[in-house]
């Protein structure tokens, strides 16, 4: 298949080993766990995790680590700005400063970020699936669902990144590279893909179950490989993210994160770090691999600021939910407003169809008519 060379010789170097975290002892809050996963208790595991050294067995033995020399760093520091989104964000990750992609959730949150100035736009799985299908996330929406609402996104304005949850990438390797090809094509700029089982949640919730780490990685390899398969050559960013930090403790996620690196992930994403600490050791443990973090409010990461988690030393920082969240106390408080009073002009709080409309985009549609010789808007 196009682009498995650049992983190298597949045959295992003689005297490898890899970091293996062992099973800790059973407590009464801990699930026995089914073959090939691992379950998240109802409560964090606290037992300390003892790190040994072992021979890598074959079945996880590793490639030669995945350089492109297209896509090294070095060559995204200089020169302005790209059009094209996805090299505009390896642009950002290799210049100074945190990148910062609010939530979006759907078109009217997408324009409100980008009214407000955002240079990148982040799609929530969870927000996702909340605003198209009104349901929790726990797997249910499907790639469809996602690289519908990233074609919407994503042409508001091209130029922005927009950086997009891939779940688990919604199966086996060629599933996982469709689904990278798929977002690619919606002009989506990145995608992370994480180690949980199919029958995903939110990972902020209990209970998350992990696949093994060679499952986590061959995710990871496809999609480097869909990626680099993409004709004239993609900059499409494949971020790697895994959330057995609650399963499997912060030694067991740090390793899992750099054995993605080196299979070709550009930037590493660990779920619900508790501390800042951490978090700093996380970076550090990860350097110079950009890592992103996630803060939702009232989930497992503590709410960071984007100074203090650029001052950390993290690269990207996603606000996964801001947008839907606002949108459950606004609405909500909306439709309790008018049935009690009969009337919406509190929550209207002035705001016209037009001035509406102007959030979406009216005066650019309106201009693009008239350039065109159209008269059907000359007055709105």
């Amino acid at each position: 298949m196009p682009g498995l060379e650049l992983f190298g010789n597949s045959n295992p170097a003689n005297g490898s080993t890899i970091i293996e975290v062992p099973q800790p002892a059973p407590a009464p809050t801990v699930a026995a766990a089914p073959a090939s996963t691992v379950e998240a208790t109802s409560e964090p595991i606290t037992t300390e995790v003892t790190v040994t050294v072992s021979s890598v067995p074959r079945s996880l033995s590793s490639p030669a680590p995945y350089y492109n020399p297209r896509l090294d760093p070095k060559n995204f520091l200089e020169g302005p700005l790209s059009w094209n989104p996805a090299t505009r964000l390896r642009q950002m990750l290799a210049r100074p400063g945190i990148v910062v992609a609010p939530g979006i959730c759907d078109g009217i949150s997408a324009r409100c970020a980008l009214e407000a100035g955002f240079d990148c736009m982040y799609q929530s799985g969870a927000a996702t699936t909340a605003s198209r299908l009104g349901q929790p996330d726990l797997a249910i929406a499907t790639l469809n669902d996602f690289v519908q609402s990233a074609q919407m996104v994503c042409s508001l304005d091209p130029t922005v990144p927009v950086i997009a949850d891939a779940d688990t990438g919604f199966g086996g390797p060629a599933m996982v590279a469709r689904t990278v090809t798929q977002y690619a094509r919606a002009g989506v700029a990145a995608l992370h893909i994480e180690d949980q089982v199919q029958t995903k949640r939110c990972g902020h919730l209990l209970g998350k179950q992990v696949v093994s780490r060679e499952e986590f990685l061959t995710r990871i390899r496809a999609a480097v490989i869909a990626r680099d398969s993409i004709p004239g050559g993609s900059d499409f960013v494949i971020i790697g993210r895994t959330d057995s930090a609650q399963v499997l403790g912060m030694e067991e996620a740090v390793t899992r994160l750099k054995l993605a690196a080196a299979a070709g992930a550009d930037v590493c994403f660990i779920e619900g770090v508790r501390s800042a600490e951490l978090l700093t050791a996380t970076i550090e443990a990860l350097a110079p691999k950009p890592v992103l973090v996630n803060v939702i409010s009232g989930g497992l990461t503590p709410s960071f600021t984007t100074q203090e988690a650029e001052a950390l030393g993290a690269k990207i920082i996603i606000f996964s939910l801001v947008s839907c969240v606002a949108a459950v106390h606004g609405i909500r408080a909306a439709m309790q407003s008018l049935k009690k009073t009969g009337t919406d002009f509190t929550s209207a709080r002035g705001m016209d169809p037009k001035a509406f409309f102007e959030v979406m985009g009216l005066s650019d549609v309106v201009r693009l008519d008239a350039q065109a010789g159209g008269k059907a808007f000359e007055l709105v």
